[in-house]
């Protein structure tokens, strides 16, 4: 039988595979020729000592064992051209895996977003970044693929409770991700190689007889005696199901004031807001690494911080090693920041979200709104940065050391949020008790990682997109709404989901409660 093994060893072995089979030849006592094969099977790194170690679980396999290259391929999806509909609201990762999933249970999946396809978004996206022009339904935001899309692709999920990490994996892998997914310990795709990713996807749902409609906003949801019989389009069709699942992502303001218009039962939902903090990807790596130059084998550094200050979590948020700010705006008249990476990671500034948890008392200011109170004190921010900033995509920035003294930063050097930044005290953007926690937690940050706290990096304000505001309430058992029969509330916007890979195992849930509740 091959022999499994959990070793650890320097970058510069871990990236050579002769390397490797000499090494491991030492620790097993036989000759390197004897060594058939070394398959990897998890990998990551341990920074916390000086001399930086590779954490790697192998499998050896000798001349005399068989060793067979595991392929990955694609479930042997049916066709459901003339199968019982189902509509899926939202092509991010939760629709698009429920679409797949409903594929693969045998049912017809039809996929309507708002926004444009994956390649057609790219135009907008140029637009925000350079003429500050806001398209609502087609953006970082909404669009094929979902907000994961251009705004990084990271594939890491501490939600392996919630289902099968591995099966999404694979899937992202038959569909033409690098199967070093399945090994990194926070496996990333990357904003330039998605797209093609997400097309192959689209393109398997339509082979199979699904349909895909871009450019075709959900505007009403028929409901009758409380169960769903279809929708409704901005363009005025009816298209009629019974069964609905409602993933339209935590932007989707205009579906939650649907509902709430709708009387159907929505909630507020506590979530995180702040800023993103970009330093120069080298000052990070000084860091994290504990040295000048990081070498050619080990990757750009990443970090993840959380401190407990005034009795709420600070923490970092989608760290972007490599990366670069991006303006997600969703609506003219507010600004928004996120982050993302491409797959190599080669850019020189690295961002994160640095955020803090927010409470359904704090949003007491907005309580008329009922259960959208989240969603206003969200938008007030945004709308507020704008203002402040020059009333373009411009967001708000401050140098981190002079925002903890409460001083405007006299200049802002060029950062890598294209639309650009205006110089503002992070004060007047933030409610006071959100900016005397940010000082305070800056302060307590530098002082777990020497040089993090540094005029060398700029706040961007603000980072308020990082889960929904709002949550669709659903059974525990059949994920139905608790008041509407056939709406399966589903992924990020309903509540449910916190990045790529728990939003597609919703979807996939969502897809498997309906096939169960047909039979």
């Amino acid at each position: 039988m091959p022999k499994e093994l959990l070793l650890q060893v320097s970058p510069e072995i871990a990236a050579d595979a002769q390397l490797l089979q000499q090494y491991l030849s030492k620790q097993i006592k036989v000759g390197v020729s004897e060594i058939q094969h070394v398959s990897i099977l998890k990998r990551s790194i341990d920074a916390r000592q000086k001399a930086i170690k590779i954490n790697l679980k192998v499998l050896i396999y000798l001349q005399d064992e068989v060793f067979q290259e595991q392929s990955i391929s694609l479930p042997d999806y049916k066709n459901v051209a003339h199968a019982h509909e189902v509509i899926v609201v939202g092509a991010g990762p939760a629709g698009l895996f429920a679409a797949l999933q409903l594929i693969e249970l045998g049912l017809k999946p039809i996929v309507i977003e708002r926004g444009k396809d994956v390649r057609g978004r790219r135009r907008d996206l140029k637009a925000i970044n350079r003429d500050h022009i806001v398209n609502e339904d087609s953006n970082y935001c909404f669009g094929e693929g979902g907000a994961g899309t251009y705004s990084d692709g990271k594939l890491y999920t501490r939600s392996k409770k919630r289902g099968d990490v591995t099966r999404i994996l694979e899937l992202l892998v038959a569909f033409g991700a690098t199967p070093d997914i399945l090994v990194d310990a926070h496996p990333h795709i990357g904003t330039n190689k998605l797209p093609q990713i997400i097309q192959d996807i689209r393109e398997k749902i339509i082979e199979c007889g699904g349909q895909v409609l871009f450019e075709t906003r959900v505007t009403d949801i028929v409901i009758i005696n409380n169960e769903v019989q279809g929708v409704v389009t901005q363009k005025g069709d009816t298209i009629a199901a019974n069964k609905i699942i409602l993933a339209t992502g935590h932007s989707a303001r205009d579906i939650f004031e649907l509902l709430d218009r709708k009387k159907v039962l929505i909630e507020a939902k506590p979530f995180a807001l702040g800023v993103r903090a970009e330093h120069p990807q080298l000052l990070i790596d000084r860091i994290q690494y504990s040295c000048d130059y990081r070498g050619e084998h080990l990757p750009p550094a990443p970090y993840s911080i959380v401190k407990q200050v005034g009795g709420r979590g600070m923490y970092s948020f989608c760290m972007c090693p490599g990366g670069v700010i991006a303006p997600c705006a969703t609506s003219p008249g507010e600004v928004v920041t996120n982050g993302w990476s491409p797959s190599k990671r080669d850019q020189a500034t690295a961002n994160s979200g640095i955020v803090i948890e927010l409470k359904l008392e704090d949003f007491a200011p907005f309580a008329k709104f009922g259960p959208l109170a989240g969603m206003e004190f969200q938008k007030s921010i945004e709308q507020k940065a704008w203002h402040l900033a020059g009333q373009t995509q411009r967001v708000p920035a401050q140098r981190m050391v002079d925002f903890t003294q409460n001083k405007v930063s006299s200049t802002i050097p060029t950062t890598s949020y294209v639309p650009g930044t205006t110089s503002v005290e992070m004060g007047r953007v933030f409610p006071g008790f959100l900016s005397q926690i940010l000082r305070e937690g800056f302060t307590e940050f530098g002082k777990s990682m020497k040089g993090y706290l540094t005029n060398e990096a700029i706040l961007h304000a603000p980072e308020s997109r990082t889960s929904s505001p709002v949550r669709i309430p659903r059974d525990g058992i059949s994920l139905e709404h608790l008041q509407i029969k056939g709406l399966y509330p589903c992924g990020e916007g309903a509540g449910y989901a916190g990045g790529i890979i728990s939003a597609a195992i919703d979807g996939e849930k969502c897809a498997l409660k309906i096939a169960e509740s047909l039979q």
